[in-house]
């Protein structure tokens, strides 16, 4: 495909991706452009397909991998980055250097779609196509994981109810033996798929003993799931299968864990998620190949794309690019930690996006906020502001080098830059042994991000010495005080009494002790406290709660107050989408 001759400073992003989708390749061209066979594909539009990877990965399992690239950024603003824009991007660049190249993406969720960031799929000219479908369900993978897991909440909840109402004998007849679960260590809540913040909290069972278990209740985001968790990291079917059946749905009163296979409910919850098992193959609105699979939200899950993507997308190119959630102490260091363990891959270059509004904002800039307009200073030149800003860059450079990764700073350009704010982030990247490049992705598409995509070449031609942070022996404790000194900058780490009792609980544990660390926390600062910018100094990390997901195989601590469910602002995007009565054309998605 050629590359559009739009303005984008003119156009919406659904009318860039709407010119877009008039000449974008059919699903038949896609796969076959990457080596796919059309046995391999299932599709579900003229120009998507979901991929059949069992057979994929029999064919091309063998395979030498090619070039593997993460793509995350420094600690954003509320407005976000331009993270998948910038990743997107990059895979148009490196296609206009003739590379065979693919990404890897995850799924968008309905609560931004719907929300204040909108969908994932990249602005400007850097899009993921067809836009509508991808924002909007796609193959119905969030749709599929969300009724298994509520479907785990109905046999929990109903279980409940009959063992308050029913005798030991009439359970037996039902061929039911009593479980006793508390209902004060729930450790599931209903799921959706969007932001709403009147439902984390609610009381459910209201009524007579009919009506069910009465009990404190609520909502998590569905993406948020452990289930989501579950899809990113598995290898295929029966590792998945195996997975579920060791979810943690809630605790006995003698503190015994209950699984979804203790209330017999793994299996049916099966038959939903194998849905989503396979990714899905869309495209770069240039015409290069992108597969979209599992969730976002790395402030309170994994939020990366699926090891089963990546796996395959190393298999069918020469450069995959790949995307792990939010900045590169939430995102890259799951990525490192998590998602590196369990794929077996390890990345051959990382680029930290930067935008010179962010460094104002960490340098000193007034609070950036949704729906409002930018404070003159992130307007006009400042290089003070962006050099004091820098500190924050600098701290992702040294986590992403920790992994022994060759790190490029991308300056994903507004056109509000000055060349002077440009050469500074240059010079700072270069000075802490980052290479570094400017990127115009967004109003000229594959094009203009060429110095990014040679910076990418280059670091990925250089030797990489990949290690991990923690090694899995060591103690819990140990592990959670890593994270927070070597990557997030604190000074030690304090715990609420209900986590530390946790964490002495799970020290006789030995398939707990092996499981990896998952940190929740939020994305907004290098600490637990959002208002904190630029690099904090002299703080302690509050861990509040652990939790377990034992299905994928994370001991989760929660430092500071993150949500399950995110709330919805005052200006969300629906206000803003429509459908067009003529064409049927879904309108004002960004």
């Amino acid at each position: 495909m050629t590359a559009l001759k739009l303005d984008p400073t003119q156009l919406a992003d659904w009318q860039i991706a709407e010119a877009a989708e008039e000449n974008m390749k059919s699903h038949l061209q896609l796969g076959g452009d990457l080596g796919l066979r059309e046995g391999e594909m299932s599709p579900r539009g003229r120009a998507f397909t979901k991929i059949d990877s069992r057979l994929a990965m029999q064919r091309l399992g063998g395979n030498t991998p090619g070039k593997y690239i993460d793509v995350t950024a420094i600690t954003p603003t509320p407005l976000g980055e331009g993270k998948t824009t910038t990743t997107i991007g990059l895979i148009q660049g490196l296609g206009c250097l003739g590379k065979r190249v693919a990404g890897a993406i995850r799924q968008p969720s309905g609560g931004p779609t719907f929300n204040i960031k909108g969908s994932a799929a990249g602005g400007g000219l850097a899009q993921c196509i067809p836009l509508a479908p991808f924002s909007l369900g796609l193959s119905g993978d969030i749709d599929s994981l969300t009724n298994a897991h509520n479907l785990a909440m109905v046999a929990l909840t109903s279980r409940m109810q009959h063992e308050a109402n029913y005798s030991d004998e009439r359970l037996a007849r039902s061929e039911l033996k009593r479980l006793d679960i508390d209902p004060e260590r729930v450790e599931l809540k209903w799921a959706m798929d969007f932001c709403a913040q009147a439902l984390r909290n609610i009381t459910i069972g209201k009524g007579g003993k009919m009506d069910g278990f009465e009990m404190e209740s609520g909502f998590q985001i569905s993406v948020s799931s452990e289930l989501m968790a579950i899809l990113a990291v598995c290898h295929d079917l029966r590792d998945m299968r195996d997975r579920v059946s060791r979810m943690v749905v809630a605790y006995t009163k003698t503190g015994k864990p209950v699984t979804t296979a203790d209330l017999e409910v793994d299996g049916a919850m099966m038959a939903w998620m194998i849905k989503t098992l396979n990714p899905t193959l869309m495209q770069t609105i240039e015409g290069q190949p992108v597969f979209v699979h599992a969730g976002p939200f790395a402030n309170i899950a994994i939020g990366q794309s699926s090891v089963i993507a990546d796996r395959l997308g190393t298999r069918l190119v020469d450069y995959l690019v790949t995307e792990s959630g939010f900045g590169a102490d939430i995102g890259f260091e799951k990525f490192w930690n998590l998602k590196c363990r369990y794929s077996g891959l390890t990345p051959d270059a990382v680029v930290i996006v930067a935008t010179i509004r962010a460094l104002k904002m960490h340098g000193g800039g007034a609070a950036v906020k949704p729906g409002l307009p930018l404070p003159e200073e992130y307007t006009r030149e400042d290089v003070e502001l962006v050099e004091r800003g820098c500190e924050n860059l600098i701290a992702h450079i040294e986590t992403v080098r920790k992994s022994g990764v060759k790190p490029v700073v991308c300056v994903n350009s507004f056109y509000t830059d000055s060349d002077d704010e440009v050469a500074l982030v240059r010079r700072v990247a270069e000075e802490n042994g980052a290479l570094a490049a400017r990127s115009d992705h967004w109003l000229k598409g594959g094009e203009g991000a060429c110095e990014l995509a040679e910076a990418v070449i280059a670091a990925c031609e250089e030797k990489s010495d990949f290690n991990f942070l923690y090694d899995l022996s060591m103690p819990l404790w140990d592990r959670i005080e890593t994270i927070a000194k070597e990557v997030y900058g604190a000074d030690g780490v304090d715990y609420a009494d209900s986590a530390a009792r946790k964490i002495r609980e799970f020290e006789g544990d030995p398939e707990i002790n092996q499981m990896g660390t998952c940190m929740v926390k939020t994305h907004l600062s290098l600490s637990h406290d959002p208002d904190m910018k630029g690099r904090p100094k002299r703080w302690r990390l509050p861990i509040r709660d652990v939790l377990i997901y034992k299905g994928a195989g994370f001991v989760v601590p929660v430092a500071g107050d993150i949500k399950l469910m995110p709330g919805t602002g005052s200006n969300p995007a629906f206000r803003r989408l429509d459908v067009d009565v003529e064409t049927g054309k879904v309108t004002g998605l960004f």
